[in-house]
């Protein structure tokens, strides 16, 4: 972890050491898996898809700390799962953790598109937990 800003990135915001350890890869890795499971169905809850969310916003913050050599190989990686979450997702006006939790983080449409999409096919405890809102 020395020397690593990703893995000091993770550690200071509290991730589990498993998470820690794969650093970047495996920030990247779980955003592609994540991606594919939104394009073929979503098959979980609201809950869940927050977290996955959550996921590609650590993801975010860890590119930003990531070092030039470590960043570029992984970039288009990453902008190639955007594209397909992205064809899978539609957008939503209001970010899904809610508009105060929006403006206190400064997220943006724009910039944290994620957190203002929903996938285009839902599965069903997704569809459930939508209607009970």
């Amino acid at each position: 972890m020395p020397g690593d800003p990703v893995k000091q990135f993770l550690r200071a915001r509290g991730c589990p050491d498993d998470v820690v350890a794969e650093g970047l890869e495996g920030l990247v890795s779980n955003w592609e898996r994540i991606a594919a499971e939104v394009r073929d169905g979503y098959p979980l809850g609201l809950d869940d898809y927050l977290n996955d969310l959550d996921a590609r916003q650590l993801l975010e913050g860890a590119l930003t700390v990531a070092d030039a050599d470590e960043d570029d190989p992984v970039r288009a990686r990453v902008d190639a799962a955007d594209r397909l979450m992205r064809s899978a997702v539609r957008p939503v006006t209001e970010c899904l953790w809610g508009d105060a939790v929006a403006a206190m983080e400064g997220w943006t449409p724009e910039n944290n598109w994620w957190y203002f999409s929903l996938p285009r096919v839902p599965g069903t405890m997704l569809r459930d937990d939508l209607a009970g809102d």
